[in-house]
């Protein structure tokens, strides 16, 4: 595979293109991304699915420049799929035969179940494991459904909802309660499916979240993987059907979806109101990572290795040139954990999340040896991007940006009250990773001491005299009824 890949996705309101760059077989990141609001499926619906002059040559002039920027980054190899306002529209081979002749581009028209597919993957692959999931992709001209259980996607469904097509339909008729028996008619579909996780997809979606995170200060800028109360976000899309346009903008809507937040918004609703969800959560990702990792994952089943994280093995990839010492951290760290757990009252769980944090401590190290923990805990937060949920990448990066010889602080524990667990507990992971630090300072190429723990003493036991690392450990921040003896 290429190392560099773009993909645009040709939707019925937007298109988007990113380019993904591979830092080794599996692990990838985001290198740029590119989006217009071109409206291709403008005044379609209403006349026979057709495709207007204007809206087509908004879209040519997008891809246009997509592909000069594609150029610029030396891409090699490029996928182009289109859903539904190409899907449906009669005069689609007009399109499609003057974008491959002109600008060279091959697009490929995907049906709704293919569509609904790459979204699924994406949400299985890239988001915390789910279990008992059902995604939903509300685009401009459909909207798809697809079952997500752990890394598996089944029952792929596509209907003929969207936000573009329900304005033109009914909105701008002023026809709400034909809309709603036109949703509900559409949503039958979903009879025979069961879920309590929804995931959504979507520029409808992302845009209530994003509204939700903003109106309630949400301390981590972050959109993929945040969950929100399911009650929560029914009143907030209650709010959004009765609002006007001065309304929308006091709820944090932005502008260029004013005529579309509404269509969705009932989607939304109707949806909610069919299924018994009890948990929400949000994808930042959809149909262009599933297009992405169709490919790159095409030998197996679409699926990362097992226990893979493309985002843990990027940050190593990337930013760690001492994998050795990233390794030995990690290794010690979990001893340490699993001496000392239980007396210090830890959860398990948090056992993976203290050991990601020890195999990623050293991160901000490539950008400047003395703010290496600062660089560090910004890196994690924003980089570890897939397969978290915004709890483990909040503890994990604190406990990056506290290991060596601090706790954290009361106002970071202050500002991320509702994101990290327990005082208790994140003060003695955060000792743990410093621990850890501190009796690797002389930087082994192999571990060579001991350790014993026995009523809150932890014996560390070499024949070496470890000097650095006693003289380290001298500098910590004890916890309360700990001991470190040499």
């Amino acid at each position: 595979m290429a190392k560099r890949v773009a993909v645009i996705d040709i939707g019925s309101n937007s298109v988007r293109m990113v380019i993904y760059e591979r830092t080794s077989r599996f692990a990838f990141y985001l290198l740029y991304e590119a989006k217009s609001k071109v409206r291709l499926s403008e005044n379609a619906y209403q006349n026979g699915g057709f495709l207007q002059k204007t809206p087509m040559q908004r879209t040519f002039e997008a891809l246009a420049d997509f592909q000069s920027i594609i150029n610029s980054f030396q891409a090699r190899k490029v996928l182009c799929v289109a859903t539904s306002a190409l899907r449906d529209a009669p005069n689609k081979n007009e399109f499609l035969e003057r974008v491959k002749k002109e600008l060279k581009l091959n697009i490929k028209v995907i049906d709704g179940e293919k569509e609904a597919y790459y979204g699924g993957i994406a949400c299985a692959n890239l988001l915390p494991e789910q279990k008992n999931a059902i995604s939903i992709d509300i685009g401009g001209g459909s909207t798809e459904f697809t079952l997500i259980d752990k890394n598996n996607v089944s029952n792929t469904i596509s209907l003929e909802l969207g936000t573009v097509r329900l304005k033109e339909l009914f909105f701008d008729k002023n026809s709400i309660k034909e809309a709603v028996s036109y949703i509900d008619s559409k949503l039958t579909a979903l009879d025979s499916l069961d879920a309590s996780t929804l995931v959504g997809i979507g520029g409808t979606f992302r845009a209530i979240s994003s509204a939700i995170m903003t109106n309630s200060n949400y301390p981590l800028n972050k959109l993929h993987a945040f969950e929100c109360k399911v009650s929560d976000f029914k009143d907030f899309i209650s709010e959004i059907l009765d609002a006007d346009e001065s309304k929308l903008k006091k709820l944090n809507i932005k502008e260029d979806r004013f005529d579309i937040i509404k269509p969705g918004a009932l989607i939304l609703s109707r949806v909610l109101k069919k299924l018994s969800i009890k948990k929400l959560i949000t994808s930042g990702v959809g149909v262009r990572e599933g297009v992405y990792l169709s490919d790159l994952l095409r030998n197996s089943k679409d699926k990362f290795p097992h226990n893979f994280n493309t985002s843990v093995r990027y940050l190593l990839d990337f930013h760690i040139k001492d994998r050795i010492f990233a390794n030995q951290l990690n290794l010690l760290s979990k001893k340490l954990f699993d001496l000392t757990y239980s007396y210090l009252k830890i959860d398990i769980r948090y056992r993976s999340d203290l050991a990601i944090a020890a195999k990623l401590y050293q991160t901000g190290n490539s950008i400047h040896f003395y703010s290496q923990n600062k660089h560090s805990y910004y890196l994690l937060q924003g980089a570890l991007e897939y397969g978290f949920t915004h709890k483990q990448i909040q503890l994990i990066s604190t406990l990056a940006r506290f290991a060596k010889n601090k706790l954290p602080t009361n106002d970071h524990m202050q500002k991320y009250k509702d994101l990290l667990p327990d005082l208790n507990t994140v003060e003695s992971l955060s000792y743990l990773i410093s621990l850890s630090v501190a009796l690797l300072n002389h930087r082994p190429r192999n571990i060579d001491f001991d350790l014993k723990f026995e009523e809150g003493v932890l014996k560390v036991e070499s024949s070496n005299n470890l000097y650095l690392s006693k003289e380290a450990v001298k500098k910590l921040v004890e916890l309360k009824n700990f001991k470190v003896e040499f």
